[in-house]
């Protein structure tokens, strides 16, 4: 039902490039240089990530020897830009205190990667979902194939990727998560899928419909993000695949809410009630000033996604679709995600700020530009 639709794992790289361009040019795992060698590596580099950029000697020297109280390192949070000198952005949180701890290094990536001036992120907003001023964005089908919204979340109190040193926090924070998804009532009802026991035929047919995800991202792996592959790791999903939960793959969490069609009322509806349903059972990792915090300081903030996969072959063909996203805020993509080209005039469209609005103003701000869009689009044809 959804086979085209963009893998979230292959549209995750908003912080690096899919090149392998300097890709693995450690000798060794990246877990085991020290602070200095990774240093060393960065500050000898021509990278052009904002970890580089940011890090200048004077941060490194003041947070080296540095601990979280859940004992997370600067090591953590850089050995990945360390190792693949091609990233964007090269940082990650090693738990949900590094953007205290390492206070000085966050704020000036965050800052010059969402283009603001200061973190004065609003309190979490989604609108009255009863009283949405839009519905079906293309309702007689035409243009608009699927449509998908997706928000991260991180359980507070547990360290991110990074920093996780054994398997029993995945475990654990897996066993509370699907104490808190079995409560789950009328279309959000769902099964539990655990990547330990689910068969390779069922694993394949998922990744190949793109639904689960898998671990064959450099960046993500020498960030700690495959250790202890496939421990508490799995998919949680309703019957007929609307509402979906990753389980320990970036992010603690994922809540993927997708249709076909261009129903953007219904979708999100559909992720808020779900999220309300949570927020009763789980408790969220989030920051004054930052939103909900996540693993890829690029998700900061309402940490949501808003996507449609569109038909706009003449604005492709008139090279007219960037400049219309980026009047919007929208950011267009292939469907196989970032860096991937389109495929019969189809592209990913999805809104490009997560950090300084909420979750309704980045609804709205999504919803606004794709209309823009079909306008466009239509007065071509």
């Amino acid at each position: 039902m959804y086979r085209k639709y963009t893998s979230e794992l292959q549209a995750q790289n908003d912080f690096g490039l899919t090149k392998d361009k300097n890709a693995n040019m450690a000798k060794k795992d990246a877990k085991d240089y020290t602070i200095d060698e990774l240093w060393g590596m960065l500050s000898k580099s021509d990278s052009k990530s904002l970890l580089k950029k940011h890090l200048t000697k004077d941060v490194y020297e003041k947070y080296k020897n540095v601990k979280t109280s859940l004992g997370g390192t600067l090591a953590d949070c850089i050995r990945s830009g360390s190792c693949n000198l091609d990233s964007g952005v090269g940082l990650y949180a090693c738990d949900p205190e590094a953007y205290t701890t390492f206070k000085n290094l966050f704020d000036a990536v965050i800052k010059d990667y969402h283009k603001v001036s200061g973190l004065n992120h609003p309190k979490p907003n989604f609108g009255d979902i009863n009283k949405l001023d839009f519905g079906d964005l293309d309702p007689k089908g035409e243009m608009i194939i699927s449509t998908r919204v997706r928000v991260g979340r991180s359980h507070e109190g547990y360290s991110f990727p990074p920093s996780i040193k054994s398997s029993e926090d995945r475990k654990d924070m897996e066993k509370k998560t699907i104490e808190a998804l079995n409560t789950l009532e009328g279309e959000l009802k769902g099964k539990y899928y655990s990547l330990e026991t689910m068969s390779k035929e069922d694993q394949k047919q998922l990744i190949d419909d793109h639904f689960l995800f898998k671990d064959d991202d450099r960046f993500l792996r020498d960030a700690g993000g495959y250790s202890f592959w496939p421990e508490g790791r799995g998919i949680f999903h309703n019957p007929s695949k609307t509402f979906l939960v990753w389980i320990n793959e970036e992010d603690h969490l994922r809540f993927i809410s997708m249709q076909q069609g261009g129903n953007l009322a219904e979708v999100y509806k559909r992720l808020v009630n779900a999220i309300n349903q949570l927020e009763k059972k789980l408790t969220f990792a989030k920051k004054d000033g930052y939103g909900y915090l996540t693993f890829c300081p690029t998700n900061l903030g309402t940490t949501l996604r808003a996507s449609v996969h569109i038909k706009v072959p003449k604005l492709a063909a008139a090279n007219q679709l960037n400049d219309i996203c980026a009047k919007f805020n929208l950011q267009p993509r292939g469907i196989h995600g970032e860096h991937t080209e389109s495929e019969g005039g189809v592209y990913d469209i999805s809104n490009k700020r997560r950090l300084g609005l909420s979750e309704i103003e980045a609804i709205e701000e999504m919803r606004k530009g794709v209309q823009a869009v079909i306008e466009a689009e239509k007065k071509l044809k």
